[in-house]
């Protein structure tokens, strides 16, 4: 069994309430979730408008399976209009 765990710090770009964030973030996580069947949950940042950390969670029966994933969850996240990549970690264990 491989665990991989992909966090991204995150810029919102127009986000000028917590609401407005929350927007962002929820459409994230569903979109990440639905598509390639992760965990994920907002990780810090919680109360700053413009920022958030996400981190997802996938686990596989091979190495290359996990990393497949978490590669294709980073190229969306990397082409969401309203969020912008600052930092992204991944990690499999």
């Amino acid at each position: 069994m491989v665990v991989g765990i992909a966090t991204w710090e995150l810029h919102l770009n127009g986000c000028s309430s917590l609401k407005d964030k929350r927007r962002v973030v929820k459409s994230l996580k569903d979109r990440l979730h639905s598509r390639f069947n992760v965990s994920v949950a907002e990780t810090d940042h919680y109360d700053r408008w413009q920022r958030a950390e996400l981190s997802c969670c996938v686990v596989a029966n091979d190495r290359r399976h996990a990393e497949s994933v978490l590669s294709s969850a980073d190229k969306m996240v990397s082409s969401d209009g309203l969020a912008r990549v600052v930092d992204f970690t991944t990690s499999i264990l």
